[in-house]
């Protein structure tokens, strides 16, 4: 077993499709994206005898994103040493693992156990599930890196799409008079995600070295964001470029997580519709934050990645200021299409900044470089939403109506997206002395 999941066993034999790795990338991101639709469980786990509230059971939720960023960078240089095979395992033990020890917690009425399980340990296994088959699929694709990250990517946004809608029939189906079916359906999820992600680490492969695409060649008078060399992860993350990617990553997501979180709250609050439209709502925000993640980084890889950064921050500092004036107007169509574009744009950020990373550090450890670069992810996950509720609640306790609560929200927004602008304008290409000499890619 050892053997089979080596790095090397996974080293592709000649002839081998490269088009069967993104399908076991997102076989992978599927599964662990499924984080996002965890709010499903909030009100039956505050339902399960044990005196549970909301808050208390939403800290599962931000452990588990804390512990994703936490584990990439941790376990990052790890996952390149030992390929994407045995990190995917590793991962659906971690992630499958979380939720059966949850189901343990649900059926005890300990609410530590679910913190340890998906909070902690299934936070493990998205960390390492998240950067493994990204970091494969740029050293498959080096013609098109902003695209393969995308195809990844792309499913790790779209989990929620199948996550919370299985979550919700699990629950009805395991529903009875002895229980709430959360601690069933985390068993009957736990199987089933282990299947598909065993089956991605099944069939993933590495390509040998000095591969490359056929017809393709390094150009040898690369543009001056993009390197052929190679910078080592202990040299990288001491570089001024990859804390500005840093601050980039971090206001990018800050601004986006906010709104995500809240869609169906805000787009209640601020124009009176139900629930049920809010929730539509949200739904329709998780396609295009789905979307945006292929077709944004696939866009990258003809502008260049700074390019469509600053369009990014630009377009979308605008597009927050105008938020309040299409509540304003109670013009509901034009306020779906601002905030779709807008979300569009923070799951693109996720895709694009991978590929920004190889553009400037190289292919050998994008993987592990990666994984500390996410621990902006794990900053941005704590500030993004509290900024939108703590600010909207005080402004709503202080006699502002609902519908205008989110207005200085939008505009803070805005200011953040300028912040990740400046930080971006500063990005220029790494010094040559952090390149590893020797590098075949010199």
């Amino acid at each position: 077993m050892s053997t089979f999941l080596s790095r090397e066993a996974t080293v592709a034999a000649p002839g081998f499709n490269r088009w069967l790795v993104p399908p076991a990338a997102i076989a992978v991101h599927m599964c662990i994206g499924e984080v996002y639709g965890f709010s499903v469980f909030n009100v039956p786990l505050t339902q399960a005898g044990a005196g549970w509230t909301i808050p208390q059971v939403g800290w599962i939720y931000s452990i588990a994103l804390f512990m994703l960023g936490m584990s990439a960078a941790v376990f990052g240089k790890w996952v390149e040493r030992s390929g994407p095979r045995k990190t995917m395992v590793a991962s659906c033990a971690c992630f499958c693992g979380g939720l059966l020890i949850s189901a343990l917690g649900v059926k005890l009425k300990l609410l530590w156990l679910l913190y340890l399980g998906y909070g902690f340990t299934g936070g493990i296994g998205l960390g390492l599930g998240y950067i493994s088959p990204v970091s494969t699929l740029i050293k498959w694709f080096p013609d098109r890196p902003g695209m393969a990250t995308g195809m990844a990517i792309m499913g790790f946004g779209g989990g929620a799409l199948i996550g919370a809608p299985l979550g919700v029939k699990l629950v009805d189906h395991f529903k009875s008079a002895d229980s709430v079916g959360v601690a069933e359906a985390f068993i009957a999820m736990a199987g089933l995600y282990a299947v598909s992600m065993l089956f991605g680490a099944f069939i993933v492969r590495v390509p040998p070295q000095d591969w490359k695409p056929e017809g393709w060649e390094p150009k040898q008078h690369v543009k001056p964001m993009i390197t052929n060399a190679d910078v080592l992860v202990d040299v990288a993350w001491k570089t001024p470029q990859f804390w500005c990617l840093w601050v980039v990553l971090c206001m990018n997501v800050s601004a986006g997580i906010g709104i995500l979180g809240q869609a169906s709250k805000m787009c209640s609050d601020m124009f009176g519709v139900s629930a049920a439209v809010g929730g539509g709502f949200a739904g329709l925000l998780s396609i295009f934050n789905m979307g945006g993640r292929f077709v944004w980084s696939s866009v990258s890889d003809y502008t260049g990645r700074k390019t469509v950064y600053c369009l990014y921050f630009i377009l979308g500092a605008l597009l927050y200021c105008a938020v309040p004036w299409t509540q304003n107007v109670q013009n509901k169509a034009l306020f779906v299409a601002v905030t779709a574009v807008i979300i569009s744009m923070y799951g693109g950020g996720f895709a694009t900044i991978p590929a920004y990373l190889r553009d400037l550090f190289g292919t050998y450890q994008v993987g592990a470089i990666h994984g500390r670069l996410i621990t902006a992810w794990s900053i941005a996950a704590l500030l993004g939403p509290s900024l939108v509720n703590y600010i909207s609640t005080a402004k709503i306790e202080a006699g502002v109506p609902k519908a205008e609560a989110y207005n200085f929200t939008m505009y803070l927004m805005a200011g953040l997206l300028l912040i990740g602008l400046l930080a971006n304008l500063l990005v220029r290409p790494v010094d040559p002395k952090h390149h590893i000499l020797g590098s075949p890619h010199v």
